[in-house]
């Protein structure tokens, strides 16, 4: 059992985290405040084979892994989580692609993404049914050669400056819910197609996110991934493998709220003696370093059997739980520590709060995480 990294990977770790500090953190504060996508950013990291590293080279990816892409996330949350996600989630959705498409889906759609030059999104959760997939009510009617898709997304991540989707739809609603999805690929440019930015959002103001509206929208069978009526199973296969990314992400926004906390407490001064040296805030920091820690060896374990073929969904589910629950108690902390200027824009930890709190919403709630793993432990 080796713990170490290998030199590739130390080497993209450094890499991920010089260029989040070089081009990210620069615009880190524009981006929050105006709610700005900033594409320049990504097409320069996929310049650096930052986008897309989990896709094989003969697809166009950097053929880094799972592990390897999870490191990016991680460095370059570190900086700005939801720049980070335009970089590394610009190919959500090629994940079922690589998958379950045909070759010619693979060669058509994953090359352009990694090149940064067209943006993926996975329109999947809708208005009133997020966690709960067999609630989805979008419609996918065969009509001749086409498809006919009817329906609402919401809260769809890249959904105003994506070039195509992946949308989930039902195509057999005779069938037990299990049975009755498929996947198609939409480009967002059809006609019919309505997308909306969601503002206002409590964090990750960087990242573009939209409500997709479908209306007698049309696409070839051919765009059909997969077979049809298993959707379900390959929407599952999906989340188990970007619940790893997602704990990527709070790997990376924990570690730089204890980075930012030990430093303040270094530097601050309380009763004439450093904030440090008082045993309450050694505590804290101390428990934050734990934490961490113990997120950084199941995420990496997860993502690491991922790409030796030797899955574990449930370790999976167990990276994101956690990496929710460490983040928003870490950004806490870390605020706390602070103390008053840890609630003004001037320091990154209040930033770093309102970030947090997604990790424990998207891709699975962690009540549903929580769930899962309880059933699986019930049955054994």
């Amino acid at each position: 059992m080796d713990f170490e990294l290998t030199e590739e990977m130390k080497m993209l770790k450094e890499m991920a985290y010089k260029f989040a500090v070089a081009e990210v953190k620069p615009v880190s504060q524009e981006c929050d405040e105006q709610e700005k996508y900033m594409p320049e950013t990504r097409v320069k990291a996929a310049q650096n084979g930052l986008v897309g590293a989990w896709i094989p080279e003969e697809y166009g990816g950097s053929g880094a892994g799972i592990l390897g892409n999870t490191i990016i996330t991680e460095e370059i949350s570190k900086v700005d989580m939801g720049i980070g996600l335009n970089i590394v989630a610009s190919g959500f959705g090629c994940e079922s692609i690589l998958n379950y498409g045909t070759e010619e889906q693979k060669k058509t759609y994953l090359p352009p993404v990694c090149e940064g030059v067209q943006v993926c999104a996975g329109a999947y959760t809708e208005p009133n049914a997020g966690t709960d997939v067999s609630g989805y009510k979008t419609r996918a009617v065969k009509d001749g050669k086409d498809y006919v898709i009817n329906g609402n997304k919401m809260f769809i991540t890249n959904g105003t400056i994506c070039d195509w989707m992946v949308v989930q739809a039902i195509t057999d609603p005779d069938q037990k819910v299990h049975k009755s999805f498929s996947m198609f690929i939409v480009p967002a440019d059809a006609p019919g197609v309505t997308k909306t930015k969601i503002r206002g959002k409590l964090g990750i103001r960087a990242s573009d996110t939209a409500e997709i509206a479908f209306d007698e929208v049309r696409v070839h069978k051919e765009n059909l991934i997969g077979k049809r009526g298993v959707g379900f199973h390959q929407l599952m296969h999906f989340f188990d493998t970007t619940r790893v990314m997602v704990a990527g992400q709070g790997l990376g926004l924990s570690q730089a709220c204890l980075d930012e906390s030990v430093k303040y407490c270094k530097e601050r001064t309380a009763f004439g003696k450093p904030l440090g040296s008082f045993q309450i805030t050694s505590q804290k920091l101390a428990e934050m370093w734990i934490k961490v820690e113990a997120l950084r060896n199941i995420t990496y374990k997860a993502a690491w059997l991922l790409d030796f073929g030797h899955p574990d969904y449930h370790l999976s589910a167990m990276a994101k739980y956690l990496a929710g629950q460490t983040a928003v108690f870490c950004a806490n902390l870390a605020v706390e520590l602070h103390g008053g200027y840890g609630y003004i824009e001037e320091y990154k930890v209040q930033k770093y709060y309102r970030d947090a709190k997604i990790l424990e919403l998207y891709e699975g709630t962690k009540e549903a995480e929580v769930m899962t793993l309880g059933k699986v432990l019930l049955s054994r």
